[in-house]
């Protein structure tokens, strides 16, 4: 009777969609697109950042593909990481977003600023008396391997214009893995509506990425 029971449970394991040794952000993988908050992340403190492994390094060309829309152009920009305060890897969250700011809006948008006092907000000015506020409200990070890497993030985003400011949420989660002296990478987001608007934080609005991190030099960055 105790081997059959044994034998019960085995199966039950193989054919679950999320096996019972998944970790929490690969079975927030394995239910996409059915998102929901609150996600298995947990609340930064000021202090508390993004911490990549070393392989990120340096200065990168990044080659992001919208795989909903396979047709369109690739978004083409550059990241940087290096060692923060604490000689932890980290991204430049200013130039990153600028880098990526440009890419999508151009001279829409004319600067990042990083709050000093916290390391998960960021200020965004645009013209037209805009700015988007940007705090990271969740997080977690996932080392499956020496080469595999996990985060999801999510983030609240307020937009300051004339009339009442609006918000929305958004959660990345990205697995990235080494490929040569390349990074590769895919990335689902969802987004949520602004709190209160519904009794149930099911994401809105899905979206697919695949990226390429291609080494830079790093002599002369450019957002």
């Amino acid at each position: 009777m105790r081997r059959f029971l044994v034998l019960i449970i085995a199966i039950t394991i193989l054919l679950s969609d999320s096996p019972a040794w998944a970790t929490p952000l690969e079975e927030r993988l394995n239910s996409w697109p059915d998102w929901s908050l609150p996600a298995p992340l947990s609340r930064p403190s000021n202090r508390d950042d993004l911490i990549y492994p070393d392989w990120f390094s340096g200065l990168w060309q990044v080659e992001s593909r919208d795989l909903d829309a396979p047709a369109d152009e690739p978004l083409i920009h550059q990241a940087l990481f290096a060692p923060d305060a604490r000689d932890r890897l980290v991204g430049d969250r200013s130039f990153n977003a600028m880098a990526i700011g440009r890419a999508l809006l151009g001279e829409q948008l004319l600067r990042v600023e990083d709050d000093p006092e916290s390391a998960n907000r960021q200020i965004a000015w645009l013209k037209g008396d805009l700015r988007l506020e940007t705090t990271v409200t969740g997080r977690r990070q996932e080392t499956p391997d020496q080469t595999s890497f996990l985060a999801d993030e999510l983030v609240l985003q307020i937009l300051h214009a004339p009339g009442p400011p609006r918000l929305s949420r958004i959660e990345t989660l990205s697995a990235y893995h080494r490929c040569g002296d390349e990074i590769c990478a895919e990335q689902w987001q969802g987004r949520y509506a602004s709190p209160g608007e519904s009794l149930r934080d099911l994401a809105v609005a899905h979206h697919h990425y695949q990226l390429r991190f291609t080494p830079l030099p790093e002599s002369a960055p450019s957002a």
